[in-house]
């Protein structure tokens, strides 16, 4: 039988670890994303897991953490398995996923919560290819076939003819993917699936895989951008903002539409509406592959899991308050990131279900 640990990270040092990085994680070896928290004060809010949209939670803990002097805020960034299971547990407050539940995956879980989407965001393959004068262009089925371990080197024949005037060159590809249980594997391999019949029958859709063909790992999307900026020839899927703060090269991905499209806020807005001048208001919904000319074909939102009732009691209000700003004032902070804002109908229809709780 496991333990609870004190955590407390506060909203000061979290903010700390974005701008050195862009979130915070634990170290290769540490065991704390496997220790439960434990949250007892009213005046303490507790987050975790989505190192996907950590350094957004972390900008907001500053700001309202500023507002609200009286409150302790804290974000942990496990990545969405880890925040899931911490937060079915009753350790942490909320809890930050990057793939909504689904089936059955909430059982051990006494009590009603809800599934809140806050933030929007772009998954962006980066590489390291140092003297490639890019970026480079890279088709659905190459990216594909790299990452079922079917397209090994960098001068595969179909990314030259994409990529006329780059000299690429015959290097070997080494692909790094994570090695926890993410959100962000979650959208990536859901879009990979949509796209690549021998994805969805071999690797499948899931936050955790084995990697065809042999890849290196990583802990967190910061681990993933650190690998591969340290690794020549590699390539990984990690958050843009991330690899955008890292400095690293991001390909031009072609979407459904058989353009290529560079991962941008306006791109990511984009595929979040899948095509639509109305953007889609159901609050768990994901978009494998969007439509739309424009549109970034690798997006996702990140949901907030939040319960009904905490204790004590008139902590309950405390946390409520901090996700309906989160989903209104909050909003504004998004773009600087390099995050999407929620569009207005699916803020209303996320703020109608927090008052229902």
């Amino acid at each position: 039988m496991r333990l609870p640990v004190p955590f407390a990270i506060t909203a000061s040092v979290s903010v700390l670890c974005v701008s050195l990085l862009g979130g915070c994680q634990p170290q290769q070896g540490d065991d704390t994303a496997d220790q439960p928290l434990t949250t007892t004060s009213a005046d303490a809010i507790t987050a975790a897991g989505s190192s996907f949209a950590a350094p957004m939670f972390n900008q907001w803990l500053q700001v309202y953490g500023t507002e609200h002097s009286d409150l302790s805020l804290s974000y942990d960034s496990i990545g969405s398995g880890a925040g899931i299971e911490r937060f079915l547990a009753g350790s942490v407050d909320i809890g930050a996923t990057d793939a909504p539940l689904r089936g059955d995956e909430d059982k051990q879980f006494e009590g009603h919560f809800a599934q809140l989407p806050i933030t929007g965001g772009m998954i962006a393959i980066a590489y390291n290819l140092p003297g490639v004068q890019g970026p480079i262009n890279l088709p659905r089925d190459v990216y594909a076939d790299i990452f079922l371990g079917k397209a090994f080197r960098w001068d595969d024949p179909r990314l030259i003819a994409a990529n006329p005037g780059i000299n690429l060159p015959p290097k070997l590809i080494q692909v790094v993917g994570r090695r926890d249980s993410s959100g962000t594997t979650f959208a990536f391999t859901n879009h990979l699936a949509a796209i690549n019949k021998d994805w969805a029958a071999g690797p499948g859709v899931s936050k955790q895989i084995d990697w065809p063909g042999g890849a290196m790992e990583a802990r967190g999307n910061e681990g993933v951008a650190q690998r591969i900026k340290v690794t020549e020839g590699s390539i990984g899927y990690v958050e843009a903002g991330f690899a955008q703060r890292l400095g690293l090269s991001l390909a031009w991905l072609e979407n459904q539409a058989g353009g290529y499209v560079q991962p941008n806020v306006e791109t990511g807005r984009r595929g979040l509406a899948d095509g639509s001048d109305s953007p889609p208001s159901a609050l768990t919904r994901t978009i494998p592959d969007p439509q739309g000319a424009r549109s970034y074909p690798i997006v996702t939102y990140t949901w907030a899991l939040v319960r009904d009732a905490y204790e004590p009691a008139d902590k309950t209000a405390k946390v409520h308050d901090l996700i309906r700003w989160t989903l209104t004032e909050g909003q504004q902070y998004a773009e600087s990131l390099r995050y999407v804002p929620l569009p207005e109908n699916l803020v209303q229809a996320a703020l109608a279900e927090l008052d229902s709780l």
